[in-house]
């Protein structure tokens, strides 16, 4: 499967969101961050934080090489949207809204071995005790 970071409610529009996350959809993660880094969009800065934090997630909780780390799946879905007004003319007022989204992130890699437990023998001898 993989290790998942989620992004709620990032304060931009899944439409602007969704240019950038198909900039590094099946790349690695090292490529990711590098065209993260050059793209001249705000939204960049979303999607790098989500990312670093799947990175994180894989390291840490899911014993992954971090070297070795792709992104096997992006994804950006409308969140909750906020309807606003905006006064003009004549005592009348224009509808808009501020859209959400939520990012979704899961990388792919080659695990690392896992150490074998110490033995109850050796573990005792190590202490001086026979």
């Amino acid at each position: 499967m993989g290790a998942i970071a989620i992004a709620k409610g990032v304060k931009s529009s899944p439409r602007k969101l969704s240019v950038v996350a198909s900039l590094v959809r099946g790349r690695t993660v090292a490529d990711a961050l590098v065209i993260l880094d050059h793209t001249p969009r705000r939204t960049a800065v979303d999607v790098k934080k989500v990312i670093l934090s799947a990175r994180a997630n894989a390291d840490r909780n899911h014993g992954y090489k971090p070297a070795t780390l792709s992104i096997s799946e992006i994804t950006v879905t409308p969140g909750p949207r906020q309807k606003r007004f905006r006064p003009v003319s004549r005592g009348r007022a224009h509808p808009y809204v501020h859209r959400s989204s939520h990012i979704r992130v899961v990388v792919d890699g080659e695990k690392r071995p896992v150490k074998a437990p110490a033995s109850k023998d050796t573990a005792t001898t190590a202490k001086g005790e026979k």
